[in-house]
């Protein structure tokens, strides 16, 4: 067996703190995932300074928990409340809430959870498997691959987020324009710094992150924390076993393993995220169900399709994180961070240079997948009073947080202004309806892209691009997802302007 198997497996099982922080992350990511508002992003935006201290197993481990517990929180208050926790439980409500309002509550969470579980510890698995695959491949690449790559990136999210692509594309320049502040790759050339000393540093990721979605959230749901909801949670929900029966599941085995694959792939696709695999499986669900017109009356099969899918996508989306150094929703951008942060540097020699590392954090997410099956099934009923908490108790208490975070980085007010700029700039691009995950790619891939191209241009004379059939590749399907996104977008406005 590989010695750096063994060593991250046994660096994580034999620290009590590494266990006591993924026992504390997931439970805390759970919790915000629960919380309307509140999502897995925002949970590892919050606590990614709380990991600087810590080594960088422990570190990552407490991020990864946070990831999971997260996704799986969304599925309570979607149940209970009607409301997705977050938007990888959205298809969680058309079946998940009718099953509640029939008074089954406990069955519905039932199958949440243990679906949840399984979906998740299905993700790993291939995880573990394809990731260091992927990165084998990913080891021949050079200046032009990466390149090629980044604009690939750059074009999956700009053309799959939103339903404009030119608002897509405006947030992407927008977030690369904001990565060139400060000193210039290769030659440390000062630009936009404007005779500022704490500009020539640039922003940092986690001043951008926290501000563009931490602080954003909380104006977005501050806007409306005053106005009456129209909700109750039912409190008096208990399980008995797993809240539904050996035969049930059975019945569930081929739409478990359908649901998980298509978790799988989206979650590799850069910039798609869990709301798109929930929805997909959903549908798919529906479509080859026997049934289909039971649908949305309040069935198990909707809940284990949705579930099963966006847990799925939480290792699928680490593939790309991991072996290519790419993100695959703000999520793992966040991820990104904490990686960043520990100076562990996510692409194809991860494996060489941090292989224990990474086998540990496997192990975190496994044991981060059973700690949140446990938690969730025995601590429920907690769970549901703290939806009841009013959002004006926490939101201050959010902000103060992530000021400390984003001044413990490099101890400078200058990014505490940073934070509420970006803050700022997030909650118009909302009102403009402009999305901003293709801004936060942009902030991170634009550098790598800027780099690359630069290092290509040089080598074009003596190694031209002819010779680097991966990167025409990658140009290749880029300019065809471009131009089936231009074609869709076409066909949509033709049947708005037709009904209008």
């Amino acid at each position: 067996m590989n010695p750096d198997i063994m060593t991250g497996i046994s660096s994580v099982l034999t620290s009590p703190m590494t266990l006591l922080f993924i026992l504390i992350g997931t439970m805390v990511g759970i919790v915000f995932g629960a919380i309307p508002g509140l999502t897995a992003t925002m949970a590892i935006v919050m606590f990614l300074p709380v990991t600087y201290a810590m080594s960088a197993t422990e570190g990552i481990s407490t991020l990864v928990a946070l990831y999971i517990g997260g996704i799986s929180g969304g599925l309570i208050s979607a149940i209970l409340l009607n409301i997705p926790g977050t938007p990888s439980s959205v298809a969680t409500c058309f079946d998940g809430r009718p099953m509640a309002n029939k008074g089954q509550a406990a069955k519905a969470l039932g199958v949440g959870i243990f679906f949840s579980f399984l979906g998740t510890i299905f993700g790993v698995i291939m995880l573990i498997f394809i990731s260091p695959a992927l990165a084998s491949v990913a080891i021949k690449f050079g200046a032009y691959e990466y390149c090629a790559l980044s604009i690939f990136s750059l074009s999956l999210v700009i053309t799959l987020t939103g339903k404009d692509m030119v608002k897509g594309i405006i947030s992407a320049v927008v977030g690369a324009m904001f990565a060139t502040v400060g000193l210039s790759p290769i030659d440390s050339r000062m630009r936009y710094t404007f005779g500022s000393v704490d500009m020539q540093a640039g922003f940092k990721l986690l001043v951008f992150l926290i501000g563009l979605f931490a602080i954003t959230e909380v104006v977005k749901v501050a806007a409306n924390v005053r106005k009456e909801q129209n909700f109750t949670a039912e409190e008096n929900v208990r399980l008995k076993g797993l809240g539904f029966s050996f035969r049930e599941f059975t019945s569930q085995i081929v739409n478990l393993f359908r649901s998980a694959l298509i978790g799988l792939g989206i979650g590799i696709l850069p910039g798609i995220g869990g709301g798109v695999s929930c929805m997909l499986s959903y549908t798919v669900a529906k479509n080859t169900s026997k049934h289909p017109e039971k649908f949305g009356t309040g069935v198990i099969d909707g809940v284990v399709a949705s579930e099963t899918a966006n847990n799925a996508g939480i290792g699928g989306a680490m593939i790309p994180l991991l072996s290519l150094g790419i993100p695959g929703d703000p999520a793992t951008a966040m991820l990104l961070g904490g990686f960043m942060v520990h100076d562990i540097a996510p692409g194809p020699l991860i494996f060489q240079k941090n292989g224990p590392v990474m086998y540990g954090i496997f192990t975190a997410m496994i044991l981060a997948s059973i700690v949140m099956c446990l938690f969730m099934f025995g601590g429920l009923r907690g769970i549901v009073k703290v939806l009841k908490i009013p959002k004006y108790y926490l939101l201050p208490v959010i902000v103060m947080l992530c000021c400390v975070g984003a001044i413990g980085d490099s101890n400078r007010m200058f990014d505490v202004w940073g934070v509420l700029i970006f803050g700022l700039i997030g909650y118009f691009f909302a009102k403009a309806e402009i999305p901003t995950t293709p801004m936060i790619l942009g902030f991170i891939l634009g550098p790598m892209f800027e780099e690359n191209l630069r290092r290509a241009s040089k080598l074009a004379q003596s190694d031209p691009i002819t010779n680097h059939p991966i990167s025409i590749v990658f140009l290749a399907i880029t300019v065809i997802a471009v131009a089936l996104s231009v074609r869709s977008n076409m066909k949509q406005r033709k049947k708005t302007e037709a009904k209008e």
